[in-house]
């Protein structure tokens, strides 16, 4: 399965970037709860749709969760297909705060592992991993410093507005209309963290926690030393995708638009870059995660259509 750029198929009709999603109906799913406790003595919470057939398996971007708008776009399209779906909810992103000081980084391919290899050890069937944006970078991650291992784990793999070039997509994040973005982010990962100071009091100064503005300084804050960095420089060069695309052995789709406002369309790996097991997407439109379609306010169903063609018919 060859790398390859912008299929003709998708030429055909029109993408939205992702502020039109707000306007639209999203589907209410009635999700079962399971909560595993982690290596290392913490928790994640884990949201299931019951079905039967290939398991599918979603890890979300920042700060999304089970009720992000693709998140039950695609779940929503597992559960009609009578197949059986999680959404896998990075710590303290279940709406409950998670029990240790760390909670989780877009390069955390060791957590990646240990969760799909659970699912390898339950699951006799098929396993079809799709990531978002950060979800998407942590599990190209994953694939690519596994290599041929992840293929006796997983079957198939999608990423989806994955930041593969941490330090291009924190730099983009920092600039104009995208710092309205960069604030939401933020103002949530913050109370995330306050929340946290009454068991852990020497975490962060909150005078520093404030004042951080853009990525730069609150990864160099709280991301990287929680985490094994040595400081935002490590921790994005570290951390990001793109230098291992080419080890990955497991076939997987990278979709990415062109019109990506946290991407820079310059920085997206090319073919030279990839292994052969890689198929690259990169339509002109569709936003960051976004990929509505249809007339305003338009649907999510392309997305979900694009990953079940991917995943089942291997196209």
């Amino acid at each position: 399965m060859k790398g390859y750029v912008s299929p003709a198929w998708l030429k055909g009709g029109h993408m939205q970037t992702i502020y039109p999603a707000k306007m639209i109906k999203l589907p209410s799913i009635d999700y079962r709860r399971e909560r595993w406790d982690t290596p290392d003595g913490d928790f994640i919470d884990l949201d299931w749709v019951e079905g039967s057939g290939p398991l599918y398996v979603l890890f979300h971007g920042l700060e999304g969760s089970s009720r992000s708008h693709y998140s039950l776009s695609l779940m929503d399209a597992v559960r009609k297909r009578g197949r059986q779906g999680v959404v896998v909810h990075f710590r303290g992103c279940s709406g409950e705060p998670n029990r240790l000081p760390r909670a989780y980084h877009s390069g955390d391919h060791e957590e990646i592992d240990w969760i799909l290899r659970r699912f390898r050890d339950s699951e006799k069937g098929k396993i079809y991993a799709t990531g978002v944006s950060l979800g998407g970078n942590a599990l190209l991650k994953w694939l690519g410093e596994s290599g041929k291992e992840a293929a006796h784990v997983i079957d198939k793999a999608a990423s989806i507005s994955a930041p593969m070039d941490l330090a291009a997509s924190g730099e983009a994040l920092g600039r104009g209309f995208n710092k309205t973005y960069t604030r939401e982010f933020l103002k949530t990962l913050k109370e995330k963290i306050l929340s946290k100071l009454g068991h852990y009091p020497h975490l962060v100064e909150k005078e520093a926690l404030f004042a951080a503005q853009n990525f730069r300084q609150f990864d160099d804050l709280y991301t990287a030393p929680q985490h094994g960095f040595a400081g935002t420089d490590d921790y994005w060069a570290r951390a990001s995708s793109k230098p291992v695309l080419k080890n990955i052995a497991t076939p997987t789709l990278i979709l990415n638009a062109i019109n990506d406002p946290f991407l820079p369309c310059e920085t997206l790996p090319g073919m030279s870059d990839v292994s052969e097991k890689i198929v690259l997407e990169y339509p002109e439109e569709g936003g960051h995660a976004g990929f509505v379609s249809g007339a305003i306010p338009g649907n999510l169903e392309w997305l979900p259509e694009r990953l079940f063609t991917f995943f089942e018919k291997g196209c």
